[in-house]
């Protein structure tokens, strides 16, 4: 995985040695501002990510949201990891492979959807009622990770991210797994504090969130956000 020629960044000569590797360091510690600085902006960007942290924390809670937090991050890790390995520029390269992990990628954000609107109708004929459906318990919390990694590892946009934005902090001369894998760690640092953050700021409303009327129309208006979701990644290219 190698950026493209006279545009990449933190590349140096190895000079042999202990010595090349040591110049290698302290040049992608140079690049870690720039690295970081980059890495909150695109987090910060709405998303798919985005839009299941805030329903969850919304109408659960914030211990019920950290599960989803934490399987979005091991999903982007395990693209960072494939990057590194190379496997996600296959995946950008082939047109195949694209088209079939964007289809995928917009099915599971459309079944998400659908679910967000059947539940939104549920409680609007139960009312109050549905409620007690909101219990988290640890099979609630088991499928919220799970969710979380399965929306981040169907999401093609992961992959084009990775091969395009990685390899400026590569060192060509450097170990590229290893490295890939350090600032998939530091992404990981970064996205986890500003997601559990995001996601007290969705948990403070709950209560309100979480009245029957108001759940519904939440329900109903984060179903729509994921089918819009689905509906553009299913048509966008890389």
């Amino acid at each position: 995985m190698r950026a493209p020629e006279g545009g990449r960044v933190g590349v140096i000569a190895s000079t042999g040695g202990g010595g090349g590797a040591s110049i290698r360091v302290v040049d992608l510690v140079r690049e870690l501002p720039a690295f970081l600085a980059a890495v909150l902006l695109i987090s910060a960007s709405p998303g798919p990510a985005m839009a299941l942290i805030v329903r969850r924390a919304a109408l659960r809670g914030w211990r019920a949201a950290v599960p989803t937090v934490l399987g979005i991050e091991l999903g982007l890790y395990c693209w960072a990891l494939f990057a590194g390995a190379g496997f996600a520029a296959l995946v950008a390269a082939s047109e195949v492979a694209y088209v079939v992990l964007r289809v995928v990628g917009a099915g599971v954000l459309l079944v998400l959807g659908a679910r967000a609107w059947r539940q939104a109708w549920r409680i609007r004929r139960k009312g109050a009622t549905e409620t007690a459906h909101m219990a988290a318990g640890h099979r609630s919390r088991a499928g919220a990770f799970a969710e979380g990694v399965v929306v981040q590892l169907a999401n093609p946009k992961a992959a084009v991210f990775m091969i395009a934005f990685y390899p400026q902090f590569v060192p060509s001369s450097g170990p590229v797994f290893a490295t890939t894998a350090l600032l998939g760690l530091l992404q990981l640092a970064v996205e986890i504090p500003l997601y559990l953050g995001l996601a007290a700021g969705a948990a403070r409303s709950g209560a309100w969130f979480r009245r029957p009327r108001i759940r519904a129309r939440f329900e109903a208006v984060s179903g729509t956000v994921l089918v819009g979701l689905g509906l553009r990644v299913a048509v966008e290219h890389a």
